[in-house]
């Protein structure tokens, strides 16, 4: 294992509202596992992270909504209870964007990637990345940027049909209002009326051209560039299993090798001088052989522990290292790990067997092994919940997970649901001997609109 700074703290960060996001256990156990003290702002005092003994404290996101005035306060918050500078990792792409318009209120007291101004949001926003790809001649899906609900219904007669509906900018979509991020257009009515709703939703609408989704052609590139302008760590990963079926987050993952995806993303990232943690995902059109660029997330994937290499090297302790000024190792491929996410891998496993031909992998899918590299040998799987030397949170998520389904089928369990909430103490009733109290804000009391940044 790499030599951690140990008296340089992390704070993670994350504004969504999502208990059950996995990725935030992945870097509190990888930072602690590494005796780094770790923060994190998360949505409740309940969430499954603050069960991890691998957490420091937990700081809690105020409740409604917040811009970068917000934010800010939010983090100088938790920078005066933490007490010294902190590398600052965020976890959702709203965060990301947010710490890069503070980045120089935030300086002594974090530690952040050398980032060209504005970049982060650049890459996140939809439209901005066909832009990108154009230039840099990286194959993505057709897209128009409708003006008009005219133009939004003609971009659906050229593009055919189905179509795909995208907002550029979905961290500023309203919560409880019915927009989401991304949705299949099946008319050019829908196109239309979706159009109608763009002051709504803060951003533009995008119309894209649908390459079918199926197992074995979605693909990931998880990777670190460091202060020194390069990618030395980097890995490529396929979607074994997701959800939503053939559309959805990585429920099984698998390392595998893929020199196009690899060689489009560090091209991508190279070109752009981008600083940082990031995610990017891509789509392999079968018909074309080409893998098309989807997004570019500037944070860690939910997943990006499938890529810890033997050293117990991932994004989250490069990225700690780097900003430490300790040297990063070179990161050793382990073709054939995989992460599997519980919840979500059971979800996805019954769907297959209610509809055994949809989750066939695509006859017309690459092999595992592309690249002519040999067969690929499956090694140990890591759960994304499930640790032996820290299952309480997997515990806590299951009783989550068991009540979030009973609210869903169960009459009257909504309503129970809501006063076991509000029963519940403002702190884990069982903290970890020598844990900090949450710090920071007051309880979540109701959901709130996404910060509005710019």
């Amino acid at each position: 294992m790499p030599t951690f700074d140990t008296s340089t703290p992390a704070v993670l960060v994350r504004l969504d509202r999502n208990p059950f996001h996995h990725g935030t256990l992945g870097a509190v156990r990888s930072l602690g596992r590494a005796g780094i003290e770790v923060h994190a702002v998360i949505e409740s005092p309940r969430s499954p992270v603050a069960r991890s003994r691998h957490l420091h404290a937990a700081h809690l996101r105020p409740p409604g909504e917040m811009d970068l005035a917000g934010m800010r306060r939010l983090l100088l918050t938790v920078s005066d209870a933490v007490g010294r500078p902190a590398v600052l990792i965020p976890l959702d792409d709203v965060s990301a964007i947010a710490a890069g318009h503070l980045r120089d209120g935030l300086a002594g007291r974090y530690l952040l990637p050398d980032q060209p101004s504005g970049l982060a949001e650049q890459v996140a926003d939809k439209a901005e990345l066909v832009a990108v790809c154009a230039a840099l001649g990286v194959p993505h899906p057709r897209t128009a940027v409708p003006d008009s609900p005219d133009e939004a219904a003609a971009a659906v007669r050229s593009l055919g049909l189905p179509a795909i509906a995208k907002w550029s900018r979905p961290w500023l979509l309203p919560e409880g209002g019915g927009l989401r991020s991304t949705r299949l257009l099946r008319s050019e009515a829908q196109a239309r009326d979706l159009f109608a709703r763009s002051a709504e939703a803060g951003s533009r609408l995008l119309v894209q051209e649908f390459l079918p989704p199926g197992r074995g052609l979605d693909w990931f590139f998880h990777g670190y560039a460091g202060r020194d302008a390069s990618c030395p760590v980097g890995a490529t990963g396929r979607k074994e299993r997701s959800w939503p079926v053939d559309a959805g987050l990585t429920a099984v993952g698998r390392w595998l090798p893929n020199q196009a995806v690899e060689s489009a993303a560090r091209r991508v990232v190279a070109a752009l001088g981008y600083r940082g943690i990031l995610d990017l995902d891509f789509r392999l059109d079968p018909g074309s052989g080409a893998y098309h660029l989807l997004d570019f997330n500037p944070r860690p994937g939910a997943q990006f522990r499938l890529f810890t290499d033997r050293s117990g090297l991932d994004v989250v302790r490069a990225l700690h290292l780097d900003l430490t000024g300790r040297r990063v190792p070179t990161h050793e491929p382990a073709y054939g790990r995989s992460f599997v996410v519980e919840n979500y891998a059971l979800l996805s496993l019954a769907a297959a067997l209610t509809e055994p031909g949809r989750d066939r992998p695509r006859p017309d899918a690459p092999a595992p092994a592309e690249g002519g590299r040999g067969a690929v040998p499956r090694r140990r799987a890591e759960a994304a919940w499930f640790a032996a030397d820290d299952p309480r949170p997997a515990a806590a998520m299951a009783a989550a997970w068991t009540l979030h389904a009973a609210r869903r089928v169960l009459p009257g369990a909504g309503a129970a649901g809501r006063a076991g909430r509000a029963a519940a103490p403002a702190t884990p009733p069982h903290p970890r001997p020598g844990a900090r109290r949450a710090a920071g804000a007051a309880r979540p009391t109701g959901a709130g609109r996404t910060p509005s940044l710019p």
